[in-house]
């Protein structure tokens, strides 16, 4: 427990004792004590003069006094006017790091059998293109998301969507037939996932270019500009045989089921690729074409029951006017199912399949209102869990020359953005001599670390909730708030754990607790207390943000100390003892921090 809350406890416990009276924890003001004054932490006293009915001096006083007699974390107080300053007792800060340090797993709850199961659902792919910069940041805070939540005391289950059906991937089988004169992942030396995001950037070329030519031929039907390429868009002869080939895809044909099958298979093993890379994995995938029946069904039952209209064309949809919101389409005129079908009929699956107690969508902002209509269709179908569901709503990564767009072929491709920023790690490393003694393997793995734990931590530190601008250059760098800056830190911290034991002088197991701790220790103390209530923040509120902000202050924090404190060569053996342990305790929430992130931490830089 942090000294906050030590502290508040006992002050809730004073004023009954003082006073007979009864205060929540939330009513208790500490702060920390300005610098100019004696203490570490400051009351204020205001709030309870109504229960003393006294002054505000002689009421501070007398609460001073009782926390000094009924609290061992408190060694003395003194009062300013209504505020009450707190000195934590020396012993108080020794038995707190010991206790941090006897927990191995600090920060960290294990989940029992019967804990609540929480699903999470991230990455959410389509199989006509490969993953891109901003699947790799659904893809960091999913990952980083689920750790935290179990690293909260949870069951989790990590899952996925792939939209493997529909007419963007039949776009890219046309595409593929008509100019791909049988190329495969193997003929060609590409990963199969950018191999069809080829055929998906060709077929919006030759699109345009129908559009382009019609458009001349309605215009002279009389149409106005707009109109004409609206009508274009509809009539091209492209997006007609694209039409069909969905139709038929829905239909069962023998010729289209084995393209499309083919044509997956190479998509699957590019996509397995990356995710490895990124270190990111799934317990549990789904796939549209294996739950958009399940989703077509729910709405058929649903019209049936007068949940939902048919249109006089053949399509379905449901009114949500009554909600404030409009119609939505759930089934095409041609009866094809479009995402927010396979998404109900997904839902189903899934809470048939596990009993989750709470579902988590990680899916970017620009799908708040699908998630709003999701969770009433679902609720008005009778499902309970309808109007629990929870859209980890995150901003979208934006490129100095604007937004990215798949199908013009304009994304900061996802492989291609890990092989850059390992080579930009290495190159880094190099220039700044930190691999002058290593092993080209050795070279490889920490410009690999590095490389990923910059991409990682610049995507995760900002709010998940806001856009962001990514900037490769910015990412990786020694100082300021960056992954390489921490990771540098933490290796730092291990270099000298290492030279300890060089020198026969083992980290003990506990500390002295007669052994004076100053001011910037002290510090440290507190912060490595915080992590339990960072971890159990960034749970509550969906926020990978607070864990990587908590780590960059922290070692931040740590290297002030260090170009302030000798450690191996402090002559006192209790005080060298004190720091060794406060260091190693520093590289091991720091260490777990990140993990939950998905960073990992070199042992050298």
């Amino acid at each position: 427990m942090n000294i906050d809350d030590v502290i508040t406890s006992s002050v809730v416990n004073a004023i009954r004792q003082l006073y007979g009276a009864s205060v929540t924890e939330q009513q208790v003001q500490l702060q920390k004590t300005k610098k100019e004054f004696e203490g570490h932490l400051t009351l204020v006293v205001f709030p309870f003069l109504r229960l003393s009915h006294q002054k505000p001096e002689e009421t501070a006083q007398q609460i001073g006094l009782w926390l000094q007699q009924n609290e061992p974390a408190i060694e003395k107080f003194n009062v300013i006017k209504g505020f009450l300053n707190l000195s934590i007792s020396q012993c108080y800060w020794l038995k707190l790091i010991n206790s941090i340090h006897a927990d191995k797993h600090y920060g960290v709850t294990e989940a029992t059998a019967d804990a609540p199961l929480v699903m999470i659902e991230y990455s959410s792919p389509n199989t006509n293109k490969p993953l891109h910069l901003g699947h790799v940041r659904n893809n960091l805070l999913g990952w980083a998301l689920s750790n935290i939540i179990k690293a909260c005391g949870n069951r989790i289950v990590r899952t996925n969507i792939v939209n493997d059906r529909g007419i963007h991937i039949c776009k890219s089988m046309l595409a593929w037939l008509k100019w791909g004169n049988g190329e495969t992942p193997q003929t060609t030396g590409k990963k199969g996932d950018h191999l069809i995001g080829d055929y998906y950037v060709a077929f919006d070329k030759h699109y345009r270019e129908e559009i382009s030519q019609l458009i001349p031929k309605f215009l002279a039907q009389g149409l106005n500009e707009e109109d004409a390429k609206t009508k274009a868009e509809q009539e091209a002869p492209l997006i007609k045989e694209a039409h069909a080939m969905l139709v038929k895809w829905e239909q069962g044909d023998p010729e289209v089921r084995a393209l499309w099958n083919k044509m997956n298979s190479w998509v699957y093993a590019g996509f397995d690729e990356t995710y490895r890379a990124l270190g990111v994995s799934f317990d549990k995938i789904y796939y549209e074409s294996q739950t958009y029946l399940v989703g077509k069904a729910e709405v058929e039952k649903g019209l049936k029951e007068g949940l939902f209209v048919r249109h006089e064309d053949g399509s379905v949809w449901a009114d949500l006017t009554n909600e404030g919101l409009d119609e939505k389409l759930l089934l095409r005129k041609d009866g094809t199912s479009v995402y927010m079908t396979q998404d109900i009929g997904t839902a189903k699956l899934r809470f048939q399949d596990y009993p989750i107690d709470k579902m988590i969508y990680v899916v970017g902002n620009e799908q708040n209102y699908h998630f709003q209509v999701l969770s009433l269709l679902l609720d008005r179908l009778g499902f309970k869990w309808g109007k629990d569901l929870v859209h980890f709503s995150y901003g979208m990564v934006e490129l100095p020359n604007g937004k990215m767009k798949s199908r013009e072929g304009t994304v900061v491709d996802a492989d291609d953005l890990i092989a850059e920023m390992i080579r930009t790690a290495r190159q880094t490393s190099e220039e700044l001599g930190k691999f002058s003694d290593m092993s080209s393997q050795e070279k490889d793995k920490i410009a690999r670390i590095v490389g990923l734990g910059a991409l990682k931590y610049f995507l995760l530190k900002v709010d998940a909730r806001k856009n962001m601008m990514f900037n490769p250059a910015e990412s990786i760098d020694f100082n300021g708030n960056t992954g390489p800056f921490i990771q540098y830190t933490y290796a730092r911290i291990r270099s000298i754990l290492r030279k300890a034991q060089e020198e026969q002088f083992a980290v003990p197991e506990t500390v002295a607790e007669d052994i004076e701790v100053n001011q910037k220790e002290q510090d440290l103390i507190q912060h490595l207390a915080d992590f339990k209530t960072a971890v159990s923040q960034a749970g509550t509120e969906y926020s990978p943000s607070t864990i990587a902000n908590y780590c960059y202050d922290l070692v931040k924090e740590y290297n002030q100390f260090y170009h302030d404190y000798s450690i191996l060569h402090e002559e006192n053996i209790g005080r060298k003892q004190l720091r060794l342990v406060i260091s190693e305790n520093v590289a091991k929430v720091v260490r777990t921090g990140m993990d939950l992130l998905g960073i990992e931490m070199p042992e050298r830089m």
